[in-house]
């Protein structure tokens, strides 16, 4: 089951071939809160979503919020996230462009540059209004660095990877020297975008890594959605009864210490039914009949 904003009377045909041939046997032009509650009650269908996943605004992610626990999601989402790390070799413009476009997610998707060369952090924030403005709708994008852009200077590369660490945004792209480096020493992250020609932009819309991340720092903790989010691990015990003999006699130990002694009277009863003749190094409770 799906659901997607409708565009006028329908929803966009590309939408709706995508969600086909990934699935989804019905398909509702629908979003938002209302999207949501539709799932997971059923509503249309008589058949209640197990999870939801997918992005959503402000709005979608409480909603997500309030019905865990009714039904699985994906992550707790806050507003869309992004971290440049740049050092002397990155053009600024380049920066700039790329801050730019993750700015106009929304009002309040902040945008964060680490670098260790003042001349470039300074030229970014020289340069940012003008590209800004060069947008078709500039209002979103300038909000959201007007309230929620940063420019951090640090002393140097393991700094860096330092700050970004305690940042542990939902995207980081890295326009610096020795790729690999930063590859081997960022911890934090959602997604990582290593390089000038790997713009962010691209796994927005067409790289084809996760787009569904942790933000609000919880990278440090989890990454995005995969596909053990859609499976559900059942487990199940057999034991002969040689193999109460050890594991019995651990769970009955164990059991006192923790002073539970129900559970250790669980086993305890069989380590006398099946082994009645065996002297054990430690006393098994005699539990009375009553059947």
């Amino acid at each position: 089951m799906a659901c997607t904003p409708p565009r006028g009377d329908s929803i966009n045909p590309t939408v709706a071939y995508a969600l086909s041939i990934s699935g989804a046997d019905v398909i509702m032009a629908m979003g938002g809160v209302q999207a949501v509650g539709t799932m997971v009650f059923g509503l249309f269908t008589g058949k209640p979503a197990d999870i939801i996943v997918g992005p959503g605004n402000a709005f979608v992610a409480e909603a997500k919020r309030m019905l865990y626990g009714e039904v699985g999601i994906d992550v707790f989402a806050g507003p869309t996230e992004s971290l440049i790390i740049a050092d002397e070799t990155a053009e600024p413009m380049i920066v700039a462009v790329d801050l730019v476009s993750q700015c106009e997610h929304g009002y309040d998707s902040p945008v964060w540059l680490l670098t260790d060369s003042s001349a470039l952090g300074e030229k970014v924030i020289e340069i940012m209004p003008k590209v800004i403005a060069d947008l078709p709708n500039p209002e979103v994008a300038a909000s959201s660095w007007e309230n929620y852009g940063e420019v951090v200077l640090c002393e140097d590369r393991e700094a860096l990877a330092r700050v970004n660490d305690e940042y542990a945004a939902e995207h980081v792209q890295v326009i610096a020297e020795d790729l690999d480096w930063y590859l081997a020493n960022l911890k934090n992250y959602g997604s990582l975008f290593l390089g000038e020609g790997c713009t962010v932009s691209y796994g927005d819309k067409t790289s084809g890594t996760n787009h569904i991340l942790p933000t609000k720092k919880a990278a440090r903790y989890s990454g995005g959605l995969n596909v053990g989010k859609f499976i559900k691990t059942l487990t199940y015990q057999k034991l002969t009864k040689e193999a109460n003999r050890t594991i019995g006699a651990v769970a009955s130990r164990i059991s006192r210490y923790e002073g539970m002694e129900g559970h250790a009277r669980a086993a305890d009863i069989r380590l006398r039914k099946y082994f009645p003749d065996e002297k054990f190094d430690f006393e098994i409770y005699n539990q009375k009949s009553y059947t």
